[in-house]
């Protein structure tokens, strides 16, 4: 059984859902990256989301973008990413941590290549926004011979018949995208998501975890009253980085993140007490 699987399956037997913090490898200074890791756990998080830089992150509003663009600055890479696994590590060997980005950097490097690295360095999933289930083959072998979860992304949009496909090809969860868009916009409609939750339970019993358009308690509870699990980015990198641009410093900007993790901690527990 994989972190992840593991990971759920501890939660569902203490009646408790998923939280799941993504932050950016880098932003908002390489030196932040793993004592973060480190404090988004301490704070309430389940599982880890480590966002890659990437130079064209399409799938993201502006709030992560600007984080790419902070990251990229300090010429973060996937490699960088890794090392950071690598050393939570030293201090932490339960909490699952997943890598997300884009095919360019893992392709670079070769998905062999990638999933010894990966797996050497302690990472439990990759979720690569755009390599569809109709060509993730080759990279789904490599990542199960050593033991990886490859995560899919479902849209509000996406057909059955398409749902079907991707869960097929899944594991460790599913991440349902609550909102048609890019990250950190638009507002969330719990009944609509739990509708399509409904749809893809019917083809999978893989956990649903969602994203997008979570920024507080509220929100964050009413989403964890119909899914296994919360996943939240742009609310925490926002808060980091209006801390800095008020003229805080480093250590201000993480203290902001996790007392916002922390309260949103809060709401997810409301929901499943």
């Amino acid at each position: 059984m994989s972190r992840i699987a593991g990971r759920f399956q501890q939660l569902a037997s203490e009646g408790r859902k998923a939280l799941i913090p993504y932050i950016v490898v880098g932003d908002p200074a390489p030196e932040v990256t793993v004592p973060l890791m480190h404090a988004l756990v301490e704070n309430g998080a389940d599982i880890i989301e480590l966002g890659v830089p990437f130079s064209d992150p399409m799938s993201e509003g502006p709030v992560i973008q600007l984080a790419h663009e902070r990251a990229l600055a300090h010429d973060v890479s996937l490699r960088d990413a890794l090392d950071a696994v690598r050393t939570f590590r030293e201090k932490d060997s339960e909490t699952p941590v997943l890598l997300m980005g884009y095919a360019n950097p893992v392709e670079h490097m070769g998905y062999a290549t990638f999933a010894d690295a990966a797996a050497e360095a302690g990472v439990d999933a990759l979720l690569t926004v755009d390599i569809p289930p109709e060509e993730v083959e080759q990279v789904n072998a490599e990542l199960h011979r050593v033991g990886m979860d490859n995560i899919f992304l479902v849209a509000p949009t996406t057909p059955d018949e398409r749902i079907t496909r991707i869960v097929q090809q899944a594991s460790g969860f599913v991440y349902y995208v609550s909102l048609k868009g890019v990250t950190g916009a638009g507002h969330l409609d719990i009944a609509d998501v739990s509708s399509h939750l409904a749809r893809i339970r019917k083809v999978s019993d893989l956990p649903l975890a969602v994203g997008f358009g979570i920024k507080d308690a509220e929100s964050a509870a009413a989403v964890a009253g119909v899914a296994d699990g919360v996943v939240v980015g742009s609310a925490l990198i926002n808060a980091m980085a209006r801390q800095l641009e008020a003229g805080g410093d480093m250590g201000q900007a993480q203290a902001a993140a996790i007392e916002l993790l922390a309260q949103i901690r809060r709401g997810v527990d409301s929901a499943a007490s």
